[in-house]
């Protein structure tokens, strides 16, 4: 679960609530009820503000859960579109891969222009 990687983030960090929802600019009532599970479908504006302070990737916030979910077969009805679109898209599983590259390599070059 998302907010049980958050909160453990969070928690190593030293930081409260309150001290992330400050940095990274969301709302702290959002990220207690995300972090007791109140909540479960951040969007991903939300996860890369709070992956900025927990020094953590989005894709890693949402591996877990993502496979989890393959794994349950609990994909929800968005994700099955998606899913579906791609595919008859053309997209193929390479496709996919190297898209997820690219993300990774977008956000080392955002991170590399922050220092």
């Amino acid at each position: 679960m998302i907010g049980k990687k958050i909160k453990r983030l969070r928690q190593e960090k030293g930081y409260s609530i309150t001290e992330l929802g400050r940095l990274a600019d969301v709302s702290k009532s959002y990220l207690s009820q995300l972090e007791r599970g109140l909540q479960s479908n951040p969007s991903l504006q939300f996860l890369a503000k709070v992956s900025k302070p927990l020094e953590t990737s989005i894709d890693y916030l949402l591996q877990e859960t993502i496979s989890q979910k393959v794994d349950d077969n609990e994909l929800d009805e968005e994700w099955k579109v998606l899913i579906r679109q791609a595919i008859e898209d053309g997209l193929k599983k390479e496709d996919f891969h190297e898209y997820r590259k690219y993300i990774k390599f977008q956000e080392w070059m955002s991170e590399k222009n922050q220092s």
